[in-house]
């Protein structure tokens, strides 16, 4: 099945790792040692996706609150406890690696654009096999401050990087809003981390599984 596309980017967490698990547990692990109470698996995911700085604000305003100071002092305890336990639950998808072989097998440059920090995002890569894959990697926090996704900056640096037309794949409001800013169509995965129903995100396409994910990506391609 032959496509038009000569890039694909995609979202990391919710998309092609589930690393939920590593998430949780180190959220939980650095309020456990703030004094403050852990938090269901459910809401957690609901706070995902901004990058980190978003997800402690939200967790902090829910145990019990906090200011700026609290928020500084608990940022470096997550990246370092993140980073030193950053695959020990996190696993592709399933089906993850055929699809993206199927992709490269068709010339297609692959590319994660993520609104997780670069310095925990090639460590999570490499740990789960799936770093030689892509020929460019955009953290939260590669282009600067202010310019991670809904901003459409790191996709139209994905363009830049590696060509078009592109596609995007992610599972969140934020990636179809930076694809859509960027004129970049969408694809969005119903297994991941989204608390609205992705069919309600505005995605040219929503798939089930990355079993579905080529054929979506030829009927967009027309």
């Amino acid at each position: 099945m032959s496509l038009r596309f000569q890039s694909i980017g995609f979202d990391l967490d919710g998309t092609l790792l589930d690393t939920s698990g590593d998430l949780a547990a180190t959220l939980n692990r650095v309020l456990a040692e703030d004094g403050r109470p852990p938090l269901p698996l459910a809401r957690i995911l609901g706070m995902v996706g901004r990058g980190v700085d978003v997800l402690l604000e939200q967790a902090v305003a829910a145990t019990g609150g906090g200011d700026a100071a609290v928020l500084a002092r608990l940022h470096p305890r997550f990246v370092a406890t993140y980073g030193a336990h950053i695959a020990e639950h996190s696993r592709p998808y399933p089906g993850v690696l055929d699809a993206l072989d199927a992709l490269a097998a068709q010339g297609i440059t692959l590319a994660v654009v993520t609104n997780k920090l670069e310095a925990l995002t090639l460590p999570l890569l490499e740990a789960t096999g799936l770093l030689p894959r892509f020929a460019t990697v955009i953290g939260g926090d590669t282009l600067g401050p202010g310019t991670a996704k809904p901003s459409p900056a790191p996709i139209l640096e994905m363009l830049r990087r590696c060509g078009g037309p592109a596609a995007f794949v992610g599972d969140s409001l934020y990636d179809v809003q930076a694809a859509q800013a960027a004129g970049v169509p969408v694809i969005a995965c119903s297994f991941g981390f989204s608390q609205a129903p992705v069919a309600t995100l505005g995605a040219d396409a929503v798939i089930d599984s990355f079993a579905e994910l080529i054929p979506a990506l030829a009927r967009i391609s027309v």
